[in-house]
């Protein structure tokens, strides 16, 4: 029956971690520990995640990451997200402890070089929604494109617990379109977050209406004649940017790596885990951890 189906949260892991080291760090909360590490958003990405399963009950759990600033992105224009700038150092040497802390609950950890998270999420995504309902835990609304009727998107608001959660329904109530036109609508609006400007000029309003009537870029196009006189210079002028801005925005669904159901069971071992936040000094955590629900042995 379908509601028996197993359920695969998807998590973006760096979009967890650097939302709970940002929340702390403002006030200087770094959470250093005997050791002289920071630990501050290793501690508020675990409270992200279980509060999340506690809402959602996932049967499945899998979390993603970025592997590195270089990607084929990146090598397409080299100016991708190039307006950011370095990690703070209290973060630095918690990137490679929270992937620690992930394993120690047995969870993977699924990443790839030369990609980002959202690529091995879309990849992952693909591959089991045929046998699992997936929900995306993220922060980022790129990953709406995404959505299908067996994907759902969980974006995480501020504080803990507080969530939007977005289906095609949902998302096509908001914006007018459907999740896979997100992608020409990042191509024409750009995205000023990752750094890459679409067709100067061409706001959120404009593209959503031009989407509505022509479907998409290629749609758009082939209707230029058609077209205000403004808008038609505009896209004209910036036609290769408008190509290549939709590149940079389509998330992958092809990439190399596969995270199969019987992998990411959600089983935690709860002396493993609770060595791990020992050995770390993370204090009160174990409360929110899963050991006693029957998905869990």
């Amino acid at each position: 029956m379908e509601n028996q189906k197993p359920s695969l949260m998807l998590v973006d892991g760096m979009a967890l971690l650097f939302r709970a080291f940002y929340a702390t760090a403002v006030s200087g909360q770094f959470m250093i520990n005997s050791k002289g590490i920071p630990t501050n958003g290793i501690h508020g990405f675990v409270k992200h995640l279980f509060t999340a399963v506690s809402s959602f009950k996932p049967s499945h759990l899998a979390v993603c990451w970025d592997m590195g600033s270089k990607t084929f992105r990146t090598e397409l224009f080299s100016d991708y997200k190039g307006n950011r700038g370095e990690a703070p150092v209290e973060l630095i040497p918690q990137f490679d402890l929270v992937k620690e802390v992930v394993a120690s609950f047995d969870i993977p950890n699924i990443g790839l070089e030369g990609y980002e998270a959202d690529d091995c999420i879309g990849t992952i995504a693909n591959q089991v929604k045929n046998h699992a309902h997936v929900s995306i835990l993220t922060g980022d609304q790129d990953i709406l494109q995404l959505l299908d009727e067996s994907i759902s998107v969980i974006l995480m608001k501020k504080g803990y617990g507080n969530y939007l959660v977005h289906t095609p329904q949902t998302f096509f109530e908001e914006k007018g379109i459907t999740p896979r036109q997100m992608i020409d609508l990042k191509a024409l609006m750009g995205d000023p977050s990752d750094n890459y400007p679409g067709v100067k000029g061409i706001g959120e309003k404009t593209a959503l209406k031009l989407l509505q009537e022509f479907e998409n870029v290629e749609g758009i196009i082939a209707s230029l004649e058609r077209l205000s006189k403004s808008n038609k210079t505009k896209i004209e002028q910036d036609l290769d940017m408008l190509h290549l801005s939709r590149r940079l925005a389509e998330i992958k669904c092809d990439v190399p790596v596969s995270c199969g159901l019987e992998e990411a069971g959600l089983r935690i071992e709860k002396e493993k885990a609770l060595n791990k936040l020992m050995e770390i000094e993370l204090r009160g955590l174990q409360r929110l951890l899963p050991f006693d629900e029957a998905i869990i042995s």
